[in-house]
């Protein structure tokens, strides 16, 4: 299953719709403005909220929190050890992990689950400007919920990208 996504990605308030490989509009990303903190949430086309959004509040760490219902189901945050800067660790509710690693900024990435490949995001062979693919490899797979840890990621880069102009030298 393949997701375009529209580049312009998670500004405050910004609402955009997330189609199929046919054109057709499956998922709403509806920014919230107005918050203290960034947040989204991932709506199907009759308005239902699947996926929440938001930043952790009073973390050492940049961290996004994924919720279902409700519910708490992931959280995201690069990974403290990696010696590369796009490695980002996927702690989902019941114990699982998913490994993000790739080209984040450059939307050229891949998310992983124990070494099997879920999904794969990237820019390449679209002919579409400012707007990346959302493959969904596995059949089983939540596509709601690797969207929304693209989006994550994508928003975490984007934030350190930002955080490090400002602390380098200038």
């Amino acid at each position: 299953m393949r997701f375009l996504v529209r580049d312009r990605l998670l500004g405050f308030g910004d609402d955009y719709w997330i189609e199929d490989d046919h054109g057709n509009k499956v998922f709403l990303v509806d920014g919230k403005a107005m918050r203290l903190r960034d947040t989204f949430e991932l709506k199907d086309t009759r308005g239902r909220v699947l996926i929440d959004i938001h930043q952790k509040m009073f973390a050492l760490r940049d961290t996004m929190v994924i919720g279902r219902d409700q519910e708490p189901l992931a959280t995201i945050r690069r990974k403290r050890l990696s010696l590369l800067r796009n490695h980002y660790r996927v702690s989902l509710v019941d114990g699982t992990e998913l490994d993000v690693s790739g080209k984040i900024l450059d939307r050229e990435f891949a998310v992983e689950y124990e070494g099997e490949l879920l999904a794969v995001i990237s820019r390449r062979r679209l002919h579409v400007r400012e707007t990346y693919g959302v493959d969904v490899v596995r059949e089983d797979a939540d596509p709601a919920l690797l969207i929304a840890v693209a989006v994550c990621v994508i928003h975490l880069a984007e934030k350190e990208r930002g955080e490090d102009r400002l602390d380098g030298p200038g």
